[in-house]
């Protein structure tokens, strides 16, 4: 081993059902931990001199793992540390990517910073949350983040990317779309700013008039967002197992106003609706659900929908990678056959390979 390189100890054969909040899937063929950047540069180097995959992991929030389990390292990022560095007008909040986000987002609120009170009670590490571009409630990430550090295994180098470079969308970013499994990210750094919170959705701004608060502050809203998402099974609760999922399965499908107009037939009523730039209108994955003949609580065998949120597929004990599939498999050709929408799913799939009904599930279409 050259002077200076860390030594690398990977585990093998490790369960890795119990590190996520489905609790479903196979163990990893090897396993570790990376506290630091030099961490994850050492295992990269492992993989890459023994030909193998190298699969970075959170918490296991947002991931399906196939029955078999993933090939390679599995790589949990453990990388700790908050820092808020003053700047100008706004503070620069830098966090490592194994601080859990909800903890990040309370330590914003409690510093009197505004930005990420909407994102509060979401599951998952920090560095995960750019990856998806996490939204919620009127905020994403992508509104706030600055930029982040990650490792290039494409270079084996460490980087500094812009939030102009992260490619950010809907639900997406560069991370899950072209360069997907490229980087692992290692900290990322926020702008916030002293001030109000975000109050724009109407599920918010109801909990708080029935809580006769007229001027919410920033933990008033982070407090009516915890307690709406507890009542759809969005908050992880051993005692709940409505929460054995990995929250909203299928994201809200973004389509044309004239598409929106046209559901109306199919529908034979209004179709709910939320206005995006562009002329566009965000639909309700779980309207479209519930309207396919699929409602909350639906159950096939050992899955079956949450019976708070439609959205969730829950494993309701002893569960397999290919129960959950053949459900999201018939939740998205019901939506369908019924308006013609093909619903994507938020999660990623890891050590499927190139199997069929992945590839259905990812397959973008409207």
């Amino acid at each position: 081993m050259p002077d200076g390189e860390r030594p690398v100890r990977p585990d093998a054969g490790v369960p890795l059902a119990p590190l996520t909040t489905l609790g479903i899937g196979g163990p990893a063929q090897w396993f570790m931990r990376a506290a630091t950047a030099d961490d994850v540069a050492a295992a990269h180097r492992w993989c890459r001199d023994r030909s193998l995959p190298l699969f970075p992991l959170g918490d296991g929030s947002n991931l399906v793992i196939a029955d078999a389990g993933i090939p390679g390292l599995v790589l949990q990022i453990a990388i700790a540390g908050t820092l808020f560095a003053p700047r100008r007008s706004e503070t620069v909040v830098r966090v490592g990517a194994g601080e859990p986000w909800d903890r990040t987002v309370e330590a914003t609120v409690s510093h009197g910073l505004a930005g990420l009170e909407c994102l509060s009670g979401i599951p998952g590490r920090t560095g995960a949350t750019p990856i998806q571009n996490v939204g919620a409630y009127g905020q994403e990430v992508s509104n706030t983040l600055v930029d982040l550090t990650a490792f290039d295994t494409a270079t084996g180098r460490l980087v500094t990317l812009s939030a102009d470079e992260c490619g950010f969308g809907y639900r997406t970013s560069r991370f899950k779309q072209r360069d997907a499994g490229r980087f692992v990210v290692c900290d990322v750094g926020f702008a916030l700013r002293y001030g109000p919170p975000t109050l724009v959705y109407p599920d918010v701004i109801r909990y708080l008039q029935g809580a006769a608060v007229s001027s919410p502050t920033l933990n008033d809203v982070r407090q009516a967002v915890l307690a709406i998402r507890r009542t759809k099974g969005m908050v992880i609760d051993e005692a709940d197992p409505d929460t054995r999922s990995v929250g909203s399965f299928f994201t809200n499908p973004v389509v044309s106003a004239g598409v929106h107009a046209d559901l109306a037939d199919r529908a034979g009523g209004p179709v709910p609706g939320f206005p995006m730039p562009g002329g566009q209108v965000k639909i309700p994955a779980a309207w479209l659900i519930e309207q396919s003949g699929l409602g909350r609580g639906y159950g096939r065998g050992r899955v079956g929908l949450s019976s708070k949120h439609p959205l969730a597929i829950i494993n309701r004990g002893g569960a397999t990678a290919r129960d959950l599939l053949d459900l999201a498999v018939l939740i998205k050709r019901r939506v369908e056959d019924r308006f013609g929408i093909g619903l994507v799913p938020e999660p990623v799939f890891a050590g499927f390979g190139d199997d069929a009904d992945v590839a259905y599930l990812v397959e973008r279409r409207l």
